[in-house]
């Protein structure tokens, strides 16, 4: 009976977080609203950050503690207008997932990829409800799917279609942001989702679908560190740039060591569903690696902003190794490894 009970409240749109792989600047109103001070010192670095993001877990692994400069944190809803921030120099450095920094790269933006990290890809997926006829993507010939336009979901529909044999015509795309998308998907007006975590977590976890296909070997897996060039020349907010990506690696360490207490942190901050988050972390957020950005980054990439490209969805083509900075690489793995997994503990 509890069970039963706690389905619909698994499945309630998640007002709070709008995905950092997000390509769209919808709902983005309160674009830099929020956010607090940490730290001391004469040093103040621009943080850009999202619900339940970069604060929220160096806050939880205690890597806030003893800070010799200011972080002066600006709240986003999504990593477009994050962009536009950095852009505007209102933003000294911010995360973001692995596509709005092409359409960024694509308006021309002054931005720079500074860090990364390798994640599992298994949230990205394609959901079909369950009892769906659908069993593979090739089936998805004619159907409909639900996705959120210019998103990192976007692309992984348009691979995974490439994949499968098909066309991005070759499906009737419903250009929906998360929640609407959420709400057709479970009332049946589609046939299939192309979403990320938390989302897929969500749906899985609620037992309303199953996954058709995800993304492991079709997109790159990769988040990113944005900063803005005038910050890079600053030699002291350089500095500052570079303690500030050596806090955040430990905090990541710190997520995949203590998934529970960071789930239960996600939750709090974003007003996800305990389940959902820890779902979440196993799958996909305490999986991430920290990498370099180094030239597969960019060739991935690259492919990404070509396909977008060719869809005429960014205004025009790019070089997107314009657009990175490698200086904080250091002894970092390449951005190939192997991502975390906690499957050995299920």
């Amino acid at each position: 009976m509890r069970r039963h009970l706690a389905a619909p409240a698994l499945l309630l749109p998640l007002a709070l977080l709008l995905a950092a792989c997000s390509g769209s600047s919808a709902n983005t109103s309160s674009g830099g609203a929020g956010g607090g001070t940490d730290g001391q010192g004469s040093l103040t670095l621009n943080v850009g950050d999202q619900k339940g993001g970069s604060e929220a877990v160096l806050r939880a692994a205690g890597e806030l503690d003893d800070l010799k400069y200011k972080i002066r944190w600006s709240t986003f809803t999504s990593g477009p207008p994050l962009l536009e921030a950095v852009n505007a120099k209102a933003v000294d450095i911010g995360a973001v997932g692995n596509t709005p920094p092409v359409f960024a790269a694509g308006a021309n933006s002054k931005i720079s990829v500074v860090a990364a990290t390798h994640g599992t890809a298994a949230g990205e997926a394609i959901l079909v409800p369950n009892g769906s006829p659908l069993k593979k993507a090739e089936d998805l010939k004619g159907k409909s799917v639900a996705v959120a336009q210019g998103s990192s979901a976007h692309y992984q529909l348009i691979a995974s279609l490439k994949k499968a044999g098909l066309g991005f015509k070759d499906v009737k795309v419903k250009y929906l942001q998360p929640a609407d998308a959420l709400a057709a998907f479970t009332s049946g007006k589609v046939d299939a989702w192309s979403v990320w975590d938390p989302y897929t977590s969500q749906v899985l976890e609620s037992r309303k679908g199953h996954v058709l296909t995800d993304g492991d070997g079709v997109v790159n897996g990769l988040n990113f560190q944005v900063a803005a060039p005038g910050a890079l020349k600053d030699k002291k907010k350089s500095a500052a740039i570079d303690d500030y990506l050596k806090r955040l690696r430990k905090a990541q360490d710190w997520v995949y060591d203590h998934p529970e207490a960071w789930a239960k942190v996600w939750a709090k901050d974003t007003g996800l569903p305990y389940e959902v988050a820890l779902a979440a972390v196993k799958r996909t957020n305490g999986t991430r690696v920290p990498v370099a950005v180094d030239k597969n980054v960019t060739a991935s990439e690259q492919e990404i902003a070509d396909t977008f490209a060719d869809q005429k969805l960014i205004p025009r083509r790019i070089d997107f190794g314009d657009f990175v900075d490698t200086r904080f690489n250091g002894d970092l793995p390449p951005s190939t490894s192997t991502p975390r997994t906690y499957r050995k503990e299920s």
